[in-house]
């Protein structure tokens, strides 16, 4: 069963118990994953449905730190909840520990010894991760590894 169909489910369900702000949430989901796969102009895979959602999530994640900042705290809750409906179509991310576990498997399979092999580590450290682990934390962390080992 795909992230689309779970998405249809939970809305039925949600449009049963009259829960608003999940149906109006995975309606924008639905929405975007349809936008999507009519742009391909074919069936999305999974980890292309992954990347939809993280990128939604991210957006709702900055829309309410926007709102927060500026106050709108009705709001930025509003995106919040959104964000946390968004989080349970994701896998579980990965901790602190387990990226640093990750990129010191990945340093070790590459072989590298300095900066320069940056590149060669991010590229095994996120294809273990399996989109399970943010980007930018876990290139902060293979630089931290990198820099201690030079």
């Amino acid at each position: 069963m795909s992230i689309r169909d779970d998405i249809s489910r939970d809305t039925k369900e949600a449009m049963k118990s009259r829960e608003r702000p999940r149906i109006e949430a995975l309606r924008m989901l639905s929405a975007a994953l349809k936008n999507a796969e009519i742009e391909k102009g074919e069936p999305l895979i999974e980890d292309e449905e992954m990347a939809i959602l993280r990128r939604q999530l991210k957006q709702r994640e900055e829309s309410a730190d926007a709102f927060h900042k500026a106050g709108r705290e009705e709001q930025a809750n509003a995106e919040e909840t959104e964000a946390d409906i968004i989080r349970g179509y994701l896998p579980a991310p990965l901790s602190d520990e387990e990226m640093i576990q990750l990129v010191d498997e990945a340093i070790e399979e590459v072989g590298a010894t300095s900066m320069r092999d940056m590149g060669a580590v991010m590229g095994q450290a996120s294809a273990r991760a399996e989109n399970r682990a943010d980007g930018r934390r876990l290139s902060t962390l293979a630089r931290e590894r990198l820099q201690a080992q030079s």
